[in-house]
C-alpha cells in the first residue's frame, strides 16, 4: 500500500471510532473499541490507574493505547508537552493535570473527527491549558524548539514514514527535551497476508516494524540516551478481539500456527530518548 492510501485508511478508520460508528479494528464483526467498560479494562491492563481514568472527561478514553507514557514521563509543573496522535485527548488531559496552569499540552492528530471530539472533551473538562491541532505527525504543525517533552501512545506504528516522525520530533523539542513513547513493534516479520491487510494496518499490526529498526530510526533522527524502559508481549486480543482474529483467519487464510506466531511476535515497548 502506498503512503496516501495508508493515511486514508487510518483517517477513515479512526474517524469512525471517534464517532462511535465502528471499532479501531475495522472489522465488520468486531466491537473492540466501542464499549466504555472494555475501554477501561484495556486501559487498566496496559498501565492506567482507576484514578487516572476517573480524572479525565468521559469519552476521552477510547481504549486505543498500548501503554501509559505519561506515567513514565516525569512531567513537571510548567512544562510544554506534545502528544503525537492525541485521539480524543486521554493522555493530553492526564499530562495537563501534571504540568498545571503554567504548563501547556498540544495534541496533534490527523483525523478531523478525533480533533473535534478532543476539543469537545476539553470544554467539558474545562481544560484551558490544552490545545488540539489537526495535522500529520510526519509534518508537525509546531514551531522549532518549543517543546519540553513529547509523548505518544500506539500511534507512530501507523505512520508510513517513522524516521520522518522522529526527525520532526527532534526538530520541535528544546535542547534537553525528552521523548517518551509507548508503541507496537515486532520481533519477527509478519505474514505477507497480514502486511497487506487494511484491517491489520488500522489495528496497529501491519504498520509495525522490527524493534531494532524502530530504535535505529530514533537514533538516526539525532536522539541520544535511547532506552527501552519496558517491553511486553502485547496480547493480540487488545489489538484485535477474538472476532477480529477469527476474521483474519478466515479472510486471510491464516493457519492456527500463524495466529499463534502473531501473538508471540507483537511487542508493546516503552522507549525514552533525549535531545541534547
Amino acid at each position: 500500500m502506498d503512503e496516501e492510501k495508508i493515511k486514508k485508511i487510518v483517517r477513515e478508520s479512526y474517524g469512525r471510532v471517534a464517532k462511535g460508528e465502528n471499532s479501531c479494528c475495522q472489522s465488520s464483526v468486531a466491537t473492540c473499541c466501542s464499549s466504555s467498560k472494555l475501554n477501561r479494562k484495556i486501559s487498566s491492563e496496559i498501565g492506567y490507574s482507576i484514578e487516572e481514568m476517573d480524572m479525565v472527561p468521559e469519552g476521552s478514553n477510547l481504549g486505543l493505547g498500548c501503554g501509559n507514557p505519561v506515567a513514565l514521563a516525569s512531567l513537571k509543573e510548567g512544562e510544554v508537552v506534545l502528544d503525537l496522535g492525541s485521539g480524543a485527548g486521554f493522555d493530553c488531559f492526564l499530562a495537563a493535570n501534571k504540568v498545571g496552569k503554567n504548563g501547556k499540552v498540544i495534541g496533534v492528530d490527523m483525523t478531523p473527527d478525533m480533533i473535534e471530539k478532543a476539543r469537545e472533551n476539553a470544554l467539558k473538562g474545562n481544560y484551558s491549558n490544552v490545545e488540539f491541532r489537526l495535522g500529520e505527525i510526519e509534518n508537525l504543525p509546531v514551531a522549532d524548539g518549543i517543546i519540553d517533552i513529547i509523548v505518544s501512545n500506539c500511534v507512530i506504528n501507523l505512520a508510513p514514514d517513522k524516521q520522518r516522525v522522529f526527525k520532526e520530533s527532534f526538530r520541535v523539542l528544546k535542547p534537553g527535551g525528552r521523548l517518551m513513547v509507548s508503541d507496537i513493534v515486532l520481533t519477527g516479520n509478519l505474514p505477507e497476508a497480514v502486511k497487506n491487510s487494511v484491517a491489520a494496518y488500522a489495528g496497529c499490526m501491519a504498520g509495525a516494524v522490527l524493534k531494532e529498526d524502530y530504535i535505529t530510526d530514533i537514533k538516526s533522527a539525532g536522539f541520544t540516551d535511547v532506552k527501552v524502559l519496558e517491553e511486553n508481549i502485547f496480547p493480540i486480543k487488545y489489538i484485535a478481539n477474538d472476532s477480529t482474529v477469527l476474521a483474519f483467519k478466515n479472510d486471510l487464510n491464516l493457519s492456527e500456527d500463524e495466529i499463534e506466531y502473531l501473538s508471540r511476535t507483537i511487542l508493546s515497548i516503552k522507549v525514552a530518548a533525549l535531545k541534547e
